[in-house]
């Protein structure tokens, strides 16, 4: 009988340094649902808590689903350079706030932002070493499939969803990497893998490497 334990989150020595994840791709690829199979695999990868002017929504807490902001505090925080990335829906700015990102980043931990083509590229100039993932659709056919099947949208919002697939997919190429959801296992799988193959960078495991050299120069190893 085998002994093993089952799992359920990948045992990943946690760099030295973290690194910025960036996910875009069109509504209704599955970005989420690959999102919540690498997060619960990846202990040390987190969410980026945006930070907005809306105000908050019953049950939300400030810190844990957003940085509530004033119109103003948004703005001089903006005019200091902090944000590294945001935008404005509906007359309310939303925006990925630089300090937290970077005190994570710091600390070991790698910190995934799911947003649009738009405040990727905004990203990639703030943070030039970020690494940037766009999920691919099998075909612009199959993406509007999808939305219709998931029946949540009017064909109004539907439309409009699909009026902006075009200047999303036509980003595709100044991606770092991209993954086709087209098979969920096979897109899950590699998904997963960009992110462990980039922690696994040099620069990342310094730390392991020279704690197994070091043994090297320990006066009581043993002969070979």
């Amino acid at each position: 009988m085998s002994t093993s334990k089952p799992v359920s989150t990948l045992e990943l020595e946690r760099p030295d340094k973290g690194a910025l994840f960036v996910v875009t791709g069109p509504s209704g690829v599955g970005k989420s649902t690959l999102i919540r199979a690498l997060m619960s695999r990846l202990p040390d990868l987190q969410f980026s808590v945006s930070a907005t002017t809306r105000p908050p929504r019953e049950g939300e807490v400030h810190g844990r689903d957003y940085h509530f902001l004033t119109q103003e505090g948004f703005a001089e925080r903006l005019e200091r350079g902090e944000f590294l990335e945001y935008a404005t829906v509906y007359d309310r700015r939303y925006g990925t706030l630089r300090a937290p990102v970077e005190a994570a980043i710091d600390a070991g931990q790698s910190v995934l932002l799911d947003i649009d083509v738009q405040g990727a590229r905004q990203v990639k100039q703030a943070y030039p070493g970020c690494i940037r993932v766009f999920i691919l659709p099998p075909s612009v056919a199959a993406l509007e499939q999808r939305l219709r099947t998931r029946g949540t949208d009017s064909e109004e919002v539907l439309r409009r969803r699909m009026s902006q697939v075009d200047e999303q997919l036509r980003g595709a190429p100044e991606f770092d990497y991209v993954v086709v959801n087209d098979k969920l296992h096979v897109a899950e799988a590699v998904f997963q893998g960009i992110f462990l193959a980039e922690l696994s960078r040099i620069p990342r495991r310094r730390a392991a490497i020279d704690r197994v050299l070091a043994e090297l120069q320990g006066p009581e190893r043993p002969p070979l």
